[in-house]
C-alpha cells in the first residue's frame, strides 16, 4: 500500500455502520476494505449548496463508462466535479445498483433489532444513509444513486446484473483526491446484491490526507473532466488550481 503523506485523521466504520463529514478541496479520503468483501455506499454533496450532488448519469456518460476506477471523476449534476479517483486496487466499483433497504434486509438476513442485538442489529443501507443525512438537515428526498465502492456488479447481454463475489481483498483501498469542499455520507451496510445468506458487513477504514499536486492528472486525460474540473475552480472564484 502507498503510505499516505500528512495523514490529518483516521477512524474505522464498523461493518453496517455508517458516517458522514466534510472532506475539503485538496485533500484525500482513502477507504480500506479491513477483511475483504466490505461494501461502501458513498453519496457526495456539495458542502456549500447541498442541493448539488453526486449525478451518476453525468458521470458515467462524460466517462462513457459502466463502473468507476482509477482515472474517473464523480461528476455533480451542476457540471463540476467533487473528486477524481487516484487509486483504487480493488479496479471494479458498482454505479447502478443502489441502497438495500428495510425489507430487502429483513427478507435476505431476518430481523436483528437494535433493542436486542444493539450493535450487531441488522441495519439497510438506506436507513444508515437517512439517519447521516438527517444530521445534516437532508432527507428521503435527497436520496439519489449513490456509488458501491469495493463492489463489482457485471452486466449481461439481456441486462442482467450478477454481483461478482471476491472483487476486493483485505487491505483493498480507494483514494478519492476532492477538488470542492464535500460532505460525503457513508454506509457499509451489504451491497443489495450479495448472495450471502448471513448478515456480515465489511468494516472499512478512513483515512484523510494531503493530496500531492500531480494526484489527479490522471484524470484529466478526458476531456469532459477537464471542463468539470474548471468549472469547480471557477466556483471557488479562481482560487487554489488543483490541476497544478
Amino acid at each position: 500500500m502507498n503510505q499516505p503523506n500528512t495523514l490529518i485523521w483516521k477512524q474505522t466504520i464498523p461493518g453496517g455502520c455508517h458516517w458522514s463529514g466534510i472532506i475539503r478541496r485538496g485533500t484525500t479520503l482513502r477507504m480500506t476494505d479491513v477483511d475483504g468483501g466490505a461494501n461502501a455506499a458513498v453519496l457526495l454533496f456539495n458542502q456549500e449548496e447541498k442541493l448539488e450532488r453526486y449525478n451518476m448519469a453525468d458521470t458515467l456518460k462524460s466517462q462513457h463508462t459502466f463502473r468507476l476506477t482509477k482515472g474517473h471523476a464523480c461528476h455533480s449534476d451542476m457540471g463540476r466535479i467533487f473528486c477524481c479517483i487516484t487509486a483504487d486496487t480493488a479496479g471494479w466499483n458498482d454505479t447502478v445498483c443502489g441502497l438495500s433497504d428495510a425489507d430487502l434486509t429483513q427478507q435476505k438476513y431476518g430481523t436483528a433489532r437494535y433493542q436486542e442485538h444493539r450493535n450487531q442489529m441488522f441495519r439497510s443501507g438506506l436507513d444508515g444513509m437517512l439517519i447521516e443525512l438527517g444530521k445534516w438537515g437532508l432527507d428521503m428526498r435527497d436520496i439519489t444513486s449513490n456509488i458501491n465502492f469495493f463492489s463489482k456488479v457485471t452486466t449481461d447481454a439481456s441486462g442482467g446484473l450478477t454481483f461478482q463475489t471476491g472483487n476486493s481483498k483485505a487491505g483493498d483501498y480507494v483514494d478519492l483526491s476532492f477538488v470542492m469542499n464535500t460532505l460525503v455520507v457513508l454506509s457499509t451496510a451489504p451491497h443489495p446484491l450479495d448472495p450471502k445468506t448471513s448478515y456480515q458487513p465489511g468494516a472499512v477504514n478512513l483515512e484523510v490526507f494531503d493530496t500531492p499536486p500531480e494526484a489527479i492528472t490522471e484524470c484529466l486525460h478526458i476531456s469532459e473532466n477537464t471542463r468539470a474540473l474548471k468549472n469547480t475552480q471557477h466556483f471557488y472564484c479562481g482560487g487554489k488550481n488543483e490541476s497544478a
